[in-house]
């Protein structure tokens, strides 16, 4: 599978469901994902974990080649000012269940094969 922003993007909010984060909602999906993707996305893309810590605990996203992705920046009202610290896998983990991810990770690869 190649890595395409849009296409990813676009499977990621067919994927997202209060399955995958229990904050989701139909008119917020991308509402509490942000854990639960960015493990998602280096799993099967690879790259780096980020994290920039906001008042409600730290928001996590990825580096991928040098440039930061983050699927999940539509679920808030405000731009983010982005610190791009480093994380780990074990800080991403402590907001996303093994369940969560597995559920993430089983939509998102039928999205990607289905044409819009």
């Amino acid at each position: 599978m190649s890595f395409d922003p849009d296409d990813v993007q676009s499977a990621l909010r067919k994927a997202w469901s209060s399955s995958t984060a229990s904050q989701w909602t139909a008119t917020n999906p991308a509402a509490g994902q942000c854990n639960v993707t960015a493990l998602l996305i280096r799993e099967l893309f690879g790259g780096d974990l980020l994290k920039t810590p906001l008042p409600a605990g730290d928001h996590f996203y990825n580096r991928i080649e040098g440039r930061r992705y983050d699927f999940t920046a539509s679920q808030f009202d405000q731009p983010i000012a982005y610190m791009d610290l480093p994380a780990s896998r074990t800080d991403a983990e402590l907001g996303a269940t093994r369940n969560q991810l597995a559920e993430l990770r089983t939509a998102f690869l039928e999205h990607c094969s289905k044409p819009d």
